[in-house]
């Protein structure tokens, strides 16, 4: 059976940043692994396609980087490095199609805005779509400073 998996959403967002390193920790203290998704937006048809090409490969480029990045600091928190994945198309069905094809996800982990709106993927997963996941899902403050979020994890 695989180590369980926290898959986090990964975008440039402040509260995504606190989300990845909650569950980076938490992942430490109880064996699991991580796996980082980032989703880029579907591209608007073009009429010129060599355009599009170019501009998706760009957005793919800057999301291998972003992913890179943060890899790069999940290492350091929890001592292994994550699996990243890139989706292009709309988060809630790729976040949903990630989690019903990895039988290993055991939470999803979610970061929520401080102010305003706490997001649109927490919206709906912690609203229409909670009762029927196969796996938890965990919505981290995005507010939490890193002394509340080490007694946490």
């Amino acid at each position: 059976m695989p180590a369980p998996t926290y898959l986090v959403v990964v975008d440039d967002t402040p509260e995504s940043r606190v989300a990845l390193r909650y569950a980076a920790l938490r992942a430490s203290h109880v064996g699991a692994q991580l796996t980082l998704l980032h989703v880029l937006s579907p591209t608007e048809f073009m009429a010129f396609g060599g355009v599009q090409a170019a501009m998706e490969a760009e957005a793919d480029a800057a999301a291998q980087a972003l992913l890179a990045e943060v890899a790069v600091q999940c290492e350091t928190w929890a001592g292994s490095r994550p699996s990243t994945i890139v989706r292009r198309g709309e988060a809630r069905e790729a976040v949903l199609a990630e989690i019903a094809g990895d039988t290993s996800i055991r939470a999803l982990v979610l970061g929520a805005a401080v102010k305003g709106a706490p997001g649109p993927l927490v919206t709906f997963f912690a609203g229409e779509r909670a009762g029927t996941l196969p796996c938890i899902v965990m919505i981290v403050p995005g507010g939490l400073d890193e002394d509340r979020l080490i007694d946490l994890t």
